[in-house]
């Protein structure tokens, strides 16, 4: 079992989430939400089934590259979806997470690939996978948080402001921001262990000091400047944009050439 068989979990997935997506258009909220919730299910256990099946036939956590690490975030997204729905009943939030994780898949789909099943020496760590599962957990999160910023911010032009809005944003970025807190931990615990130093200002450990800084700040003005929801939201917009600079952006900064984490890309 490799990334050649991965076609058929894929339609799987695929199909669950789309007919989960328009079932969630329904007037008939108790059963089409009960449906949507069994199709979503559906669609997380194949990816799930084929990520475990991977690990095994690789040898090795499916972390390596942006391929293996978009599939555990098309993983985690309809999770994080799901569990907002049946906490909250927010059938938008769980569309998004659905269409999201389904752009993650096709990438994945037009672009299987193929590696090699060794690790590095710098992988090869006990904090390997907690640092990266932690930071994708929380970028899947964090995420969904920033499009609530901008449903938010759209609310605030037209004056349609919902303070539940701004209340489930801060849900979720405490929550978020607390994984990403532990993935910076677990990170300088790997690299104390691979490199012999907690922290080297490598590149991508600084954008994800942005990062972390970019969400504390939000928290402050949240708890300091409770009124003043704007420029709360807006924080949080502009985090979520230096987030994706460090998962995606640096690999394509010149100073990114000599970094130790160019094995992602």
């Amino acid at each position: 079992m490799n990334w050649l068989y991965y076609p058929y979990f894929y339609y799987v997935a695929a199909i669950a989430w789309t007919f989960a997506f328009f079932m969630l258009f329904s007037q008939r909220k108790l059963i089409s939400g009960i449906f949507a919730s069994a199709l979503c299910i559906a669609g997380i256990l194949a990816i799930c089934i084929f990520t475990t099946i991977l690990w095994v036939k690789l040898n090795r956590p499916p972390m390596r590259t942006l391929g293996e690490t978009r599939l555990w975030y098309s993983l985690f997204l309809p999770v994080v979806g799901i569990f907002i729905f049946f906490k909250w009943k927010y059938r938008w939030f769980l569309q998004y997470s659905l269409v999201l994780a389904m752009v993650f898949l096709t990438i994945n789909f037009l672009k299987p690939e193929t590696h090699e099943k060794t690790l590095m020496p710098a992988l090869q760590s006990i904090w390997f996978v907690p640092h990266v599962i932690v930071y994708i957990f929380s970028y899947a999160l964090l995420a969904a948080s920033s499009v609530i910023a901008v449903k938010g911010l759209y609310q605030q032009e037209t004056n349609k402001f919902e303070l539940g809005t701004i209340t489930l944003a801060d849900n979720i970025v405490y929550i978020g921001f607390a994984f990403l807190t532990l993935g910076l931990i677990f990170g300088a615990l790997w690299a104390k262990t691979a490199w012999g130093d907690y922290w080297t200002w490598d590149p991508k450990e600084s954008w994800a000091l942005l990062t972390w800084i970019g969400y504390l700040i939000y928290i402050h003005v949240r708890i300091y400047q409770p009124q003043n929801y704007k420029s709360a939201l807006w924080v949080l917009a502009m985090s979520f944009i230096v987030l994706l600079i460090c998962w995606f952006g640096v690999n394509y900064l010149p100073t990114a050439q000599n970094s130790v984490h160019t094995y992602a890309g």
